[in-house]
């Protein structure tokens, strides 16, 4: 059975964060084996965007 880990990126609306900036952070993720699942924006909150991430685990013993 394939078993995944999350991680969650955060891009405050408060921080002038460029779009090269969050390509930048996403392009270093994706080197890591991460993957872009969902984002989430939410502009009356003021909180930016919101980036889930995934990537698949290697269970305990096995080999690749």
């Amino acid at each position: 059975m394939k078993t995944f880990e999350y991680d969650i990126l955060s891009f405050p609306m408060t921080r002038k964060t460029s779009l090269a900036d969050m390509q930048a952070s996403l392009n270093a993720k994706g080197a890591e084996g991460w993957e872009v699942v969902s984002i989430s924006t939410s502009e009356f909150a003021n909180i930016g965007h919101t980036v889930f991430l995934k990537r698949e685990t290697t269970p305990a013993g096995a080999t690749a």
